[in-house]
């Protein structure tokens, strides 16, 4: 199998722990042609009609796409979500989402072939940790804007008292602002829980 790969370099040493004895991985920093390709991953996708075109155009049966704030059915039936956020790509277990079962089987044997299992969820905006680490990041910025205490403080707290890899404002830097704030909008639409902070906001449309 043939798996092209659209990510930057951060992301590929997440990703990869080991080489694919059983695939060849092809690696590209921006979308590009190529021939019998069997899977493309889009690590980088932004989640535009114009990136999503050109995609589907692609002659391949399946598309995994870093794609953790798309709503349910939003995508096309080949393309499979991936939670592929920054410090979750390093994880032995990647978090999926699709309908099709025939799909399953083919992106369990990619990610099978670097030592990765997949973990399937439902197909819902954030899905399982992204969702977690984001209201974790956002009740930060609310004690931050009550004046609990700074940034540098409250990672410290976190990561001491729970152990987390990185303090929730260092987290929220490895994985974007922007990404944090445009889930939680997201989410907020139907739950306002989820309605990020003022802070956090402003910072995401700096």
């Amino acid at each position: 199998m043939k798996i092209a790969v659209i990510a930057n370099e951060e992301q590929k040493r997440e990703l990869i722990k080991q080489e694919s004895n059983t695939h060849e991985w092809v690696w590209l920093d921006e979308p590009a042609v190529l021939e019998d390709v069997d899977c493309f991953i889009d690590l980088l996708f932004d989640n535009s009609k114009e990136r999503t075109h050109w995609l589907k155009d692609q002659d391949t049966s399946i598309i995994i796409v870093n794609a953790v704030a798309s709503l349910p059915g939003s995508l096309p039936g080949n393309f499979i979500r991936i939670n592929g956020w920054l410090t979750f790509l390093n994880n032995d277990i990647m978090e999926a989402a699709t309908v099709s079962e025939e799909l399953k089987k083919i992106t369990e044997d990619v990610f099978l072939s670097i030592d990765k299992k997949v973990e399937w969820v439902q197909d819902q905006p954030g899905f399982i940790k992204a969702r977690i680490v984001s209201m974790i990041i956002n009740e930060a910025y609310l004690a931050l804007e009550d004046e609990v205490s700074t940034k540098a403080e409250i990672d410290t707290a976190m990561q001491l008292g729970t152990s987390y890899p990185y303090g929730p404002f260092a987290w929220a830097e490895k994985i974007g602002v922007r990404n944090v704030y445009e889930l939680l909008s997201v989410m907020a639409e139907k739950d306002n829980r989820y309605q990020p902070a003022d802070l956090l906001k402003q910072e995401a449309e700096n």
